[in-house]
């Protein structure tokens, strides 16, 4: 059970309603991570905000994806983990990909390079080194895109945080952890 309600669209204020109607436009329905950050609406402002400015920089939807079910796995938040897998196989991604994406693996450099310093992100709280950005680049991320990276990390760590700390409802098909952290 959610540790804050999670917000009718229909039974709450003006503001708030508006916005989960945006989503409900984009899901088809208005998932439970939505529902419950939508106690703030300016934290609901801000993650739908931080989506919509993210799907259109310049990262293939299919590696935020990834890069969304790597962090996910290491933070243990089942619910992104549901959710961004449904998500990356709508973006392209195969179940193989994404299931090496959990584990922090790209089928290619480029996305294996992204992954590896997106978890090394999290596991070192943003402390990496010159090195680290440097081999983004040698595997052909331009400086805009190793920023994204950065900021769809920052943006997946708080969905993490949302759905851990507040006990989200999966409303997901269900994927496995793999990470025991």
């Amino acid at each position: 059970m959610s540790h804050v309600p999670l917000i009718n669209a229909h039974q709450t204020s003006a503001d708030r309603a508006a916005l989960l109607l945006q989503i409900q436009q984009a899901f088809g329905t208005v998932p439970n991570m939505f529902r419950a950050v939508a106690n703030s609406p300016a934290a609901l402002r801000s993650i739908w905000g931080s989506f919509g400015a993210l799907g259109g920089g310049t990262l293939p939807a299919k590696l935020g994806e990834q890069i969304a079910v790597a962090v996910a796995d290491r933070n243990q938040c089942e619910y992104c983990l549901a959710a961004h897998t449904v998500l990356g196989r709508k973006a392209g991604a195969t179940a193989e990909e994404m299931t090496a994406a959990q584990a922090g693996h790209g089928t290619d450099p480029k996305t294996g390079a992204a992954l590896r310093f997106a978890l090394q992100m999290v596991e070192k709280r943003g402390h990496v080194s010159g090195d680290d950005v440097h081999h983004l680049r040698e595997v052909g991320f331009t400086d805009e895109g190793i920023v994204e990276i950065v900021a769809h990390v920052a943006l997946n760590l708080f969905t993490n945080y949302v759905n851990v700390a507040l006990n989200v409802p999966v409303d997901f098909p269900q994927v496995k952890l793999r990470c025991a952290a």
